[in-house]
């Protein structure tokens, strides 16, 4: 079968490139469309068949502003000539022109600056001083971007996608149907003797993530503040700076950069739980720290409720403050979890788990056809 393997951008180490490598690992032959790659950014597809487009010659910092030409892009791009079409998507890749192939489409989210999330970019599209300049053009050009994104999500044959959270968004924006695959998570890499997590005043909490606004570190921070506790974030992105500042001279909240897997579980496991304080359709992290025996403080929205079992593995808090979140933390530090359920819990969302079921619907459905 002649496959080929289309996504949005391929600029940086992401949830969604994780899928990508886990379905290129697949179809090791099948090249990659994409209309932006950076090998800076992300060196995992160095061995792949990366193939762009007019667009490679916009600096991947022009991504944000760029999603009306990348309808345009993946609008004319014809790959017409293949039996099968694998789009991991969360934007623009889904609108490929197919003809006689079958399109398969990984959506993680409908996309989120003209659905669900508009009026956070609103808010906030993220140019500094340009930002009234990106409203004013944005708002008059969402209605037309919104119709072309609806169209564009009728092309697909089939929606495969990340949680019951994000199967709702789609049926609700693109009125379509999907199966849920979650997606692949490194269990074993994090697998260990988990760390014996003993009551006491002080706990040690981590979160790891890319410093973006949106993934709400602050809440993070402003409530380890009240509770006292120890925290320990892990990750690199344009808040860092806010953060640090926000953090001030608390002695108990430590900054670390982006580390690999291994470094990564050594700090996982040496932590009493790991919070989550993002809204998200999934969450790859929070699984990686379940994998490691660490429970999750998970916001209780979003795509953590596949996952977080109250009071086993974890507990949720309501509201997306940082009262809220205090409030849980000092709930948690009441439970005693079990590290070696924690740790089982993960195990349905293995990388292998994932590739048999992704494998098996692609089989099914092209048997038929």
């Amino acid at each position: 079968m002649k496959v080929a393997i289309v996504c949005d951008w391929l600029t940086n180490v992401g949830g969604a490139e994780r899928v990508l490598k886990a379905v290129h690992d697949m179809y090791p032959k099948a090249p990659i469309y994409t209309s932006k790659y950076d090998k800076k950014g992300i060196d995992w597809f160095l061995d792949a068949d990366v193939r762009t487009g007019w667009l490679q010659i916009f600096p991947t910092c022009f991504r944000r502003i760029l999603g009306p030409l990348r309808q345009i892009y993946f609008n004319h791009l014809d790959l017409s000539d293949y039996d099968a079409i694998i789009s991991v998507t969360g934007a623009e890749a889904k609108s490929v022109k197919k003809g006689k192939a079958i399109h398969f489409c990984y959506c993680h989210v409908p996309t989120q600056y003209y659905w669900q999330f508009y009026d956070d970019y609103i808010k906030n599209p993220g140019f500094g001083f340009l930002n009234p300049l990106v409203r004013f053009f944005f708002r008059i050009l969402v209605n037309p971007l919104k119709k072309a994104d609806y169209k564009s999500a009728q092309k697909p044959d089939y929606y495969i996608t990340i949680s019951s959270y994000a199967s709702e968004l789609i049926k609700k924006y693109y009125n379509r149907e999907s199966i849920i695959i979650h997606p692949p998570v490194a269990v074993k890499d994090f697998h260990g003797k988990p760390t014996k997590r003993q009551t006491k005043q002080t706990y040690n909490f981590i979160v790891t993530s890319r410093q973006v606004n949106w993934k709400r570190i602050d809440l993070a921070i402003e409530a380890c503040k009240k509770t006292k506790d120890n925290l320990t974030i892990v990750g690199t992105g344009p808040e860092h700076n806010s953060l640090v500042r926000l953090a001030g001279n608390y002695p108990l909240i430590t900054f670390k950069p982006q580390m690999n897997q291994k470094g990564l579980k050594k700090e996982i496991e040496m932590s009493d739980g790991y919070i989550f304080p993002s809204f998200e359709p999934f969450g790859i992290a929070p699984v990686e720290a379940l994998a490691a025996g660490c429970p999750v403080i998970a916001y209780g929205k979003g795509g953590s409720l596949d996952y977080v079992e109250e009071g086993k593995n974890g507990i949720f808090f309501e509201k997306q403050t940082a009262n809220s979140l205090s409030k849980a933390i000092r709930k948690f530090k009441t439970i005693h979890f079990d590290a070696d359920k924690v740790m089982k819990s993960a195990e349905q969302f293995d990388e292998k788990i994932f590739t048999e079921k992704l494998r098996g619907y692609i089989y099914e459905k092209t048997r038929k056809n």
